[in-house]
């Protein structure tokens, strides 16, 4: 596919720094801030303290106390990235309050003006995304030690206790795991620029001993969230207003624009990882059930635009998949299968996750107070809106697909 951005590896054989992808966090943001100056301290203030303010009920008053704020004194990108964290939080809390049913379907203009112009300026949506909650929202507890569970912690929390923490420190962990592969990708564009089989099987198995580790670190979710927290609170925080009975016509975003605005709550799909490897390895998701791809197509766009132009230049590069099949080397063809079953086996354990974490907490909930047809509902709905059972094994069926069939 041919693209006017050239591929990241084109001419100088390294990810370009344009791509915001660090040597060691990925597409994460390497140490991110925890402070605001004066007086975007307020909207710190508030997002440090949301499970306090819910639980007495204070949390929307003191949201419309605030001062309604420019952003132009919001200097650099980690700054700017930390607000949008923060007003993401803030959001979701201001929306969602106690997570009883009490929604609001309009967020003030204080908030809404300062928090849509931000978002423009990052090329973001305005609600909190996978980008603000699990790629910006760490810190170390000790600045010289490991990224391990242990020794991190995350910059805002919603009510749940610890519950939040797990799911978003286990997703980054994960996202950090897969990301030691990406330092692989100009390798393997040169090996196939230079017909270099023995390099690019290398490269393969690097890649696919990175997946497996990462697969590893997604184990650790059951230390760290219980079903019955994720389900019954901090689900419902990270819901969005798109695909959500709820909130049927979106969100009024007061001051910015006339009519409530439809967006996606955070998911895994707007990871850029795995989208990542499904294009470097030729997983063709767009040939896979229709909603599927465009949902996938559709999260990109959830995404930080650096991290966009780094999956569109990746598709202009060359076919791994092509070149492989033309090689008709077998152990070549091994490396590259077992790269790709890595992907089948992440996807595969997502499945596992979901009917752990969604589809068996609401069906035991909807046992006791709800309809069958509330029950299907919410059974199958993900925070991102979709069809979250359908959604993942669509995906992982099209990942099967690009198996190459051993002669």
């Amino acid at each position: 596919m041919a693209h006017d951005k050239a591929s990241p590896v084109e001419s100088s054989w390294k990810i370009d720094e344009e791509y915001h992808i660090d040597e060691d966090v990925g597409f994460a943001l390497p140490n991110p801030l925890e402070e605001l100056p004066h007086p975007y301290d307020d909207w710190i203030s508030i997002a440090k303290n949301l499970p306090e303010l819910i639980e007495k009920d204070q949390l929307r008053a003191e949201v419309e106390k605030l001062k309604m704020l420019s952003i132009d004194d919001l200097q650099g990108h980690k700054s700017q990235r930390l607000a949008h964290l923060a007003l993401g939080y803030i959001t979701m809390a201001y929306v969602w309050n106690k997570g009883d049913g009490d929604i609001c379907k309009v967020l003030p203009s204080n908030i809404a003006i300062p928090y849509c112009r931000l978002s423009e300026k990052l090329g973001l949506p305005p609600i909190l995304v996978y980008a603000d909650c699990v790629l910006a929202n760490w810190k170390k507890k000790d600045p010289s030690g490991p990224m391990t569970y242990e020794n991190m912690d995350i910059l805002f929390s919603f009510p749940g206790g610890d519950c939040g923490k797990g799911f978003f420190l286990i997703s980054l962990l994960v996202e950090l795991a897969a990301a030691s592969a990406i330092k692989e990708i100009p390798i393997i564009f040169k090996a196939v620029q230079h017909q270099d089989r023995d390099t690019l099987q290398k490269a393969l198995i690097d890649i696919t001993s990175c997946l497996r580790n990462a697969l590893e670190v997604f184990h650790q979710i059951h230390d760290y969230v219980d079903p019955k927290e994720f389900f019954g609170i901090l689900r419902i925080y990270l819901s969005g207003w798109k695909g959500n009975p709820q909130l049927s016509e979106g969100l009024l975003y007061e001051g910015v624009w006339d009519t409530p605005k439809k967006f996606a709550g955070g998911s895994a799909a707007q990871s850029s990882i795995f989208q990542c490897f499904d294009v470097l390895l030729g997983v063709k998701q767009s040939a896979g059930e229709k909603s599927a791809a465009e949902f996938l197509q559709e999260m990109r766009t959830y995404m930080p635009p650096a991290h966009q132009n780094f999956l569109r230049s990746l598709e202009s590069g060359p076919s791994v998949r092509e070149f492989v099949l033309s090689e008709g080397n077998d152990s070549l063809q091994a490396a590259y299968n077992d790269c790709v079953k890595a992907m089948v086996s992440l996807r595969s354990y997502h499945l596992q996750i979901v009917t752990k974490y969604i589809v068996i907490p609401a069906h035991q909930q909807s046992m006791k107070n709800q309809t069958p047809e509330e029950l299907s509902e919410k059974e199958n709905k993900g925070t991102g809106g979709t069809d979250v059972m359908q959604f993942l094994k669509s995906v992982r069926r099209t990942t099967e697909i690009a198996l190459l069939k051993e002669e």
